[in-house]
């Protein structure tokens, strides 16, 4: 499920996220929700007039299964095609386009350390400086990549500099956008 909209009634209580304030909010068993945007690991649903964001650890409250994307990689995948499959599942909940394609990560760099584990950094920036859902992402960010085996340590890091621009994201994304 890409797009779509889907009516669905919560199986259970559920934390989401309002988009695009970040603010914390407590969903109830039994509430019609509408599936706005499934996409990566996460939920994007209408509720009350409302956006909300419903982690994939929680899908079970919307009847769904998430899977992971590491799942779909070969076995001896490098930690660099792990990395960037799991940065790739990184959602706006606005914006039906992953982080990577919007041109969002700056900087990836990854250090193997001496007990064989790795410290991963991520430079990332948002669409725009005041997004309330900023800390969500990096957070998601962050929690994807703490998923990978052998990754001992995440950091991520929001950046401003230099600002983002519609040109830094791929043609895919432009594509999916309507910008051509």
């Amino acid at each position: 499920m890409g797009n779509e909209r889907e009516i669905i009634i919560l199986q259970r209580d559920v934390h989401a996220t309002m988009v695009p304030y970040g603010t914390g909010i407590l969903l109830q068993k039994g509430t019609e929700v509408v599936v706005t945007q499934a996409l990566g690991t996460s939920f994007t649903v209408e509720v009350y007039g409302n956006l909300a964001r419903i982690d994939g650890k929680d899908a079970d409250a919307l009847g769904k299964k998430t899977q992971s994307p590491l799942d779909d990689l070969p076995e001896n995948a490098s930690i660099e095609d792990k990395v960037w499959t799991q940065l790739k599942t990184v959602y706006d909940p606005e914006i039906p386009v992953n982080i990577v394609d919007l041109g969002l990560v700056y900087d990836v760099a990854i250090q193997k350390q001496e007990d064989a584990t790795y410290h991963i950094k991520v430079k990332m920036t948002l669409t725009a400086p005041g997004c309330g859902m900023g800390p969500v992402i990096a957070q998601d960010a962050e929690q994807k990549l703490e998923i990978i085996k052998d990754v001992s340590k995440v950091e991520v890091e929001v950046v401003f500099d230099p600002p983002w621009s519609r040109e830094m994201m791929s043609e895919e994304a432009k594509l999916e956008l309507g910008l051509f």
